[in-house]
């Protein structure tokens, strides 16, 4: 058995990911190629051979058990990780099967939502979340050419970033922003609600990759709405949600990040016309919009989306800022982990960065001036609590403090959004990875430049959506001389460090 797991262990670190990669790229690029000249025929039948691919199916394995966020999360099989044995037999398995896909119920964890009801989210197991992947990155080519270009969320190569910069150049002062309005539209239930047959309809796929993707709604059924609702939890769900939702853009301008759309109002617009042409549209993919959450708003009163506050002030200049409920939540944060009293500072100091980091660089091309979002309270605050520690004393917790509260870089409003319908299948490799570089700062940006935008380890662009890793040579997390700073992709780094161990 063990000599077993040694070679299936062997196997898998031995498979060539950077060929993998590219194969699979080329072919993406072919689907997304074909659907662009309207050869639907010609996408299906490349889409079959993504689906038929050796290098798709274990990269989407190694995608839902070594890179996502919800790697560990338990299907109903009780399943939160899979030994290298099990991923090769996964891969034969869906190899067999692809085309004949049969998913297991899900597994239902509720999640408290902010208004105190609950939402439910439905978990895949790791087989069904891989052959989503599988799928995923066939579907996802074809679809990405037909997208609008307002769409922004859980596209690849988007972020919430873009959506923010549209709002500032919409509303700003050049474009008379202080004389507009704004719908903040909610569609009620929206994952729950989106009727089946719309997808269907609308998805460019064989019959095999339909199927499958017919089951993968079937299997999360909701009680009431049998035809309805795509399972919040899966890996290709979001993508089915754009699919469904896709068009919503053209009735008039607007931004969209998912469900979720600001839908912006020259003084002349008819609010109730827009609403009544967008309830329409809702309603023949079987959703409502929510009458207590939709409000048709003043920019100069300002509104929340996406966890800024946008307005016009007086003098006409736009602003953005963090909402209220984005800073409360992240300093509930911060003070949980400074007031645990069951770890000490230096725990503490690891802990708070991360959280920070991740916080000031969401808010970056904000306006963050001033005491409140220069989080001096909280750092004081902190600095209180680490002086008093046993063992600590006021050089030591001012380096922690400087290690718990990062620095980064500010630049308002400085965000450079992705050029209009462009999209990481289309092949123009040079844009997609100098852009991609563009989204980090400090010493990954220097890395990134010195390596001409390419991965150190693997030598393939920063492309896609994976995440750029900052890999110290020497192993030495504290020495950050420059030449001890690579970057690779996150998939990289892991097996650069799986080696290292081995050896």
């Amino acid at each position: 058995m063990v000599r077993h797991s040694q070679k299936a262990s062997e196997l898998w670190k031995g498979i060539p990911w950077k060929k993998f990669r590219l194969n699979l790229f080329k072919l993406q690029k072919r689907v997304y190629k074909a659907v662009q000249v309207g050869d639907k025929r010609k996408a299906r039948s490349l889409q079959k051979l993504i689906l038929r691919s050796q290098a798709a199916r274990l990269l989407a394995i190694r995608q839902v058990t070594q890179l996502n966020a919800g790697k560990r999360t338990a299907g109903i099989d009780g399943k939160a990780a899979l030994n290298f044995q099990e991923r090769l037999a996964l891969a034969e398995e869906i190899a067999q099967y692809q085309g004949n896909w049969k998913h297991n119920s899900l597994r239902e964890i509720p999640i408290p939502k902010k208004d105190g009801t609950t939402r439910i989210l439905k978990v895949p197991t790791l087989a069904d979340r891989a052959w989503q992947c599988l799928a995923k990155s066939a579907l996802e080519p074809a679809h990405e050419a037909t997208f609008h270009a307002r769409s922004y969320g859980f596209r690849p190569g988007r972020s919430a970033h873009d959506v923010q910069k549209i709002l500032q150049i919409n509303l700003r002062s050049n474009a008379n922003g202080i004389h507009k309005r704004v719908i903040e539209l909610d569609i009620e239930k929206c994952f729950e609600r989106i009727s089946h047959s719309t997808i269907m309809e609308n998805l460019i796929a064989p019959k095999g990759l339909k199927l499958g993707i017919f089951r993968c709604l079937k299997a999360g059924i909701n009680v009431g709405f049998p035809d309805q609702g795509t399972p919040q939890g899966g890996v290709v769900s979001p993508l089915l949600a754009n699919i469904a939702l896709n068009g919503i853009e053209e009735i008039h301008p607007s931004v969209r990040y998912a469900d979720d759309m600001v839908i912006l109002l020259k003084p002349q617009d008819d609010a109730e016309k827009i609403l009544a042409n967008v309830t329409r549209f809702l309603a023949v993919r079987g959703m409502n919009i929510s009458e207590t959450k939709t409000k048709l708003t003043a920019t100069k009163d300002g509104f929340d989306f996406l966890g800024w506050h946008f307005k016009c002030q007086n003098n006409g200049k736009f602003r953005s800022t963090p909402s209220e409920e984005n800073y409360r939540a992240f300093r509930k944060k911060v003070k949980a982990i400074v007031n645990n009293s069951n770890i000490g500072a230096t725990v503490k100091a690891q802990r708070l960065a991360p959280v920070v980091r991740g916080w000031r660089n969401y808010h970056k091309y904000c306006k963050m001036e001033g005491a409140r979002y220069s989080l001096w309270h909280l750092n004081h605050r902190a600095f209180k609590v680490f002086n008093k520690e046993p063992k600590q004393n006021r050089n030591s917790a001012t380096a922690l403090i400087q290690t718990a509260f990062p620095r980064v870089p500010c630049s308002v409003n400085k965000h450079i959004n992705v050029k209009g319908g462009k999209s990481p299948y289309d092949g123009d490799i040079v844009y997609w990875s100098e852009w991609n570089s563009k989204l980090y700062d400090g010493c990954t940006s220097k890395a990134l430049k010195r390596q001409s935008h390419s991965c150190q380890s693997c030598g393939l662009k920063f492309v896609g959506d994976e995440r750029i890793h900052l890999h110290h040579v020497d192993g030495n997390h504290q020495n950050w001389r420059q030449a001890n700073l690579v970057a690779v992709h996150e998939s990289c780094h892991h097996y650069i460090h799986m080696s290292k161990s081995k050896s």
